[in-house]
């Protein structure tokens, strides 16, 4: 086995393809806008279309895009000629991966393309290639030499090509003006889809399980409570559920050092009365920060009407998976 310099050789692949997507950036042209402005028109879905190591990047294309707000999805040009190319309609816009632009699997797919009558477009590194000429549109990365020594193993020539399909999605993504809220919409599950769309209301505790007690209660009685609901906290509350105050685990270990009368000390006079709250509707990840920068571990989540509505605590951010 040759002995080589690992390291070296690793800087001289990302330099050769950093070099390459650099090129791209230069000579990416009018086509491309044209191209966007197909996509953005398309009624139907965009079919991401490749095969070999070109079909991996159109699959990975396709779930970009869907993943952003242009629904599209993958086809194997191989498995298109045994029947997957029947999910291709009128409606839809095929853009074909494909570095030399002389697949033989794509090429025999066009008869049946054109018939369909969909518009086809291609990203491709010879712009002169069967596939490019008869694409409505082509996109070429322009990439000459690869990152592999052999010049065989697509390198330099899949980078550029993920490149540019990253860039179709973000154009595409731009244009409709979408949002981190739709972007919720199609990640729901996973840490991701958490930080996007965990409500406060949605993991706080609430109802029965809220230690309350009112301003006259006795500091006795409302370590009763506070233990009885297990969540080590008690809101203070005066008969219009108005929050007056918070007791604490720090509160009572206050209390017990000024020896105070547990049965004869009334709870406004240990309470806290400046109390961290946060709207019930606030994304969960609001909380988390509200929590560090205050080095607390519990916040009061507040309704609309400014009244309090349950307790979230960072153990319940954390059982959520947010932290």
């Amino acid at each position: 086995m040759k002995k080589i310099n690992h390291l070296e050789s690793a800087r001289k692949t990302i330099n050769l393809e950093s070099e390459g997507l650099k090129n791209l950036a230069k000579t990416l042209n009018k086509d491309f806008s044209i191209l966007c402005d197909y996509l953005l028109t398309t009624k139907g879905r965009i079919i991401c279309l490749g095969v070999g190591k070109s079909g991996h990047i159109a699959n990975k294309i396709s779930a970009t895009l869907s993943s952003t707000g242009s629904p599209a999805f993958f086809i194997n040009a191989a498995e298109a000629l045994h029947g997957d190319v029947g999910a291709i309609t009128k409606k839809d816009s095929v853009i074909i991966f494909s570095h030399s632009g002389e697949s033989d699997e794509v090429i025999n797919l066009f008869p049946t393309l054109k018939n369909i009558k969909c518009n086809v477009f291609s990203v491709t590194g010879n712009p002169r290639s069967t596939i490019s000429q008869q694409s409505t549109v082509n996109i070429d990365t322009g990439v000459l030499v690869e990152a592999c020594p052999l010049d065989l193993a697509p390198t330099t020539s899949t980078t550029a090509a993920l490149a540019i399909g990253d860039a179709i999605a973000v154009a595409l993504l731009e244009a409709k003006d979408f949002k981190s809220d739709d972007f919720a919409k199609s990640h729901p599950g996973g840490k991701l889809g958490k930080r996007l769309l965990l409500k406060v209301k949605d993991i706080m505790h609430q109802g029965k399980e809220m230690p309350k007690v009112l301003p006259t209660t006795y500091l006795s009685e409302v370590l009763v409570e506070i233990s009885s609901k297990g969540l080590g906290i008690a809101l203070i509350i005066d008969t219009n559920n108005k929050l007056k105050g918070v007791f604490t685990d720090g509160d009572l270990r206050r209390a017990m050092h000024s020896k105070l009368e547990i049965h004869k000390t009334k709870i406004t006079e240990v309470m806290s009365k400046k109390v961290k709250t946060i709207d019930e509707f606030a994304l969960a990840t609001k909380a988390i920060e509200i929590m560090q920068m205050n080095e607390i571990y519990v916040l009061v989540a507040l309704d609309k009407a400014k009244k309090p509505s349950g307790i979230i605590r960072m153990h319940d951010l954390l059982k959520s998976g947010l932290v």
